[in-house]
This record gives C-alpha cells, structure tokens and sequence, in this order.
C-alpha cells in the first residue's frame, strides 16, 4: 500500500468522534436486562442492598459511557443518566406489558421465563424501550447503537425514535423493519417480515412524518408491507401477509391479499 494511504488513514482519525465501541455500550444494556429479568442469566440472588449497588454501578457506568461520547457537547451526562434510572420502572412496566402480549397471544409461549430467556421479539423491543428513552434525552449515537445491536443478534430493526405503545406482540420476528416516525398503539401484534417504511422522499424530508400509524389492537402477518407517513391503519384492522399499502384504511378493516394459486396434478407414466 501507498504512503497516501496511510497518511489518509491517520488524518482520518483525527475527524472521527469518541464514542465508546458498540460492544461497550452493547454490554451495558444487556447488564441491565440481565439485573431487571434475572431469568436473562444464571440464578444469582442478590440481596436488597446489592440490588441498589448494582442499580448506581449501571448509572455510573451510563454516566462514563455519555462523558465519553464527545458529540454531546452541552449535556449534563450526570442528570441524564439519573432521570433514565428514575424512569426504569415505568420502562420495565411496559417491557412486562410485552411479555403479557407474547404469553397471551403465542400457543408456542409456555411461560414468561421462556419468553424472557429465548425470544428475539422481546429482545428487540426491550432494547428499542431503552434506546427511545436515551434517545428522548437528546442522547446521541447511543440509541442507534443499541437497537442495531438488537437488529445484529435478532433480525429484528426497529429504529428508537419509532413511537410505540404498549402490548406489543412480535412473532418470529425475523426481516421485521419499524422505521423513524412510525406510530404504533398499543395491543398490536406483528409478524416476521412486516415493514413499516417510507415512500421514496428527499433528503430535506428527513423531520417529517415518513412512515404509517398503526392504531391499536391491530395484526400485522407476515410480508405485508405499510408505507407513507399519511398512510394510518385504523384500529381492530387484519392486515393480510403479502399486502402492500400505501393509503390509509378505516377501522375494522380486514386486507388481504388475493393470489392465484393453481395446483396441476402430474401424472407419471409407467
């Protein structure tokens, strides 16, 4: 290789902001889901006291990860992460919401400690709850960080400024896209291969509404495709596998979409 190579490499890293490493910020959220949900891990019982220690060594470590994140400027990392673990319980209030959703609506599902220690649906919304929480504190790059690590290991991509309710159901889960500005209700449920995008905009667009509103008790199967940010699927609508939209229907819909399916029976000959 070229000394111009080189050169190249070393003057780029003086460009490139201090953000801890994926894994880092990674490690922390899985810490914490693994403290809140000790079903995550082995079977350590801590007493009440450790429990609080553990809990301020998170906050700390929250804090070093935001103090080395130097794209946040102006932000008082210390009350940030203070006011995230003030907000914990409503977050593991709606996370326990979830897994109500799964263990009601999956015959697969046989306990929560199932749903808890194996499925990548609840895993992914669980990182998404923490990374919108951080993201609605102004915190940078760490949000995204986290819920592209919960895309890496799940398959499912939810991006935290998505804005979602409570009770929601993934099945599955895998090839599942949420995109910025979706709004979604509670008590909805949806299955692998679902996207939830955008129609093709200009960049100037980018802080507009781009993707659907999902209102609530609504299903989802698997392949359909729901596009536009003036697209809004009324409340206690079926939406079919494989159906693509672009416009809004009204509550109490049922969509689906019709296939040509022809079965030719093939004689073999002796």
């Amino acid at each position: 290789m070229s000394e111009e190579f080189y050169l190249h490499i070393f003057n780029k890293q003086t460009g490139v902001e201090a953000v801890p490493s994926n894994q880092v910020v990674a490690s922390w959220a899985m810490n914490l889901m693994d403290l809140i949900y000790p079903e995550r891990s082995t079977a350590t019982k801590y007493t009440i006291a450790e429990i609080q220690g553990l809990f301020s060594g998170l906050e700390r470590e929250l804090t070093q990860i935001l103090n080395a994140t130097k794209a946040c400027k102006n932000c008082n990392n210390e009350l940030i992460s203070k006011a995230f673990f003030q907000s914990l319980p409503e977050l593991y209030r709606k996370m326990n919401t979830d897994i109500a959703s799964i263990l009601s609506g999956d015959p697969a599902a046989k306990s929560e400690f199932e749903i808890i220690r194996t499925y990548p649906g609840f895993l992914a919304i669980s990182m998404y709850r923490i990374a919108n929480a951080l993201l609605k504190s102004d915190v940078p790059l760490i949000p995204r960080i986290l819920t592209e690590y919960a895309h890496s290991q799940t398959g499912i991509d939810i991006h935290p400024g998505a804005e979602i309710g409570e009770y929601l159901y993934i099945d599955h889960g895998t090839g599942i896209v949420i995109g910025e500005t979706t709004v979604i209700g509670d008590h909805v449920k949806l299955y692998q291969g679902v996207t939830l995008g955008a129609l093709s905009v200009e960049k100037y667009m980018a802080n507009t509404k781009r993707h659907p509103t999902i209102e609530d008790h609504v299903i989802i199967y698997s392949g359909a495709t729901i596009l536009g940010g003036e697209t809004v699927i009324g409340d206690n609508s079926i939406i079919g596998g494989n159906v693509w939209l672009t416009k809004s229907v009204p509550s109490h819909s049922t969509v689906y979409h019709q296939s040509a399916i022809k079965v030719i029976e093939t004689k073999h000959r002796d």
